[in-house]
């Protein structure tokens, strides 16, 4: 995965949620209902989004987990190509200077 998908997907995902809380909002606000109720809705509400936002964070860190792993994975082949490499121009130097 690539940082530019991953950030988009992430902002995709900050987007949706900040919309729905706003289209949440906006219709708890405008609703013909007591202060009481409307109160009980936002925390309800609110409680909900925060319960959404812990889940994509989690889904998210999760994503960077891979991406990271599979960044390790990558270095580590690298480098002990690096050394097989560089240990074989060894040995045919030496093998030269006989």
């Amino acid at each position: 995965m690539s940082d530019k998908n991953s950030s988009s997907g992430f902002a995709f995902v900050a987007g949706l949620v900040v919309g729905a809380a706003v289209g949440a909002l906006a219709g708890l606000l405008f609703a013909p209902e007591t202060g009481e109720e409307t109160r009980k809705k936002l925390a309800e509400k609110s409680k909900d989004l925060a319960d959404d936002l812990y889940d994509k964070f989690d889904d998210f860190k999760e994503s960077m987990t891979d991406v990271l792993e599979d960044v390790k994975q990558g270095t580590a082949e690298t480098l002990e190509s690096v050394k097989k490499s560089t240990s074989a121009l060894i040995d045919e130097v030496k093998d030269k200077a006989k």
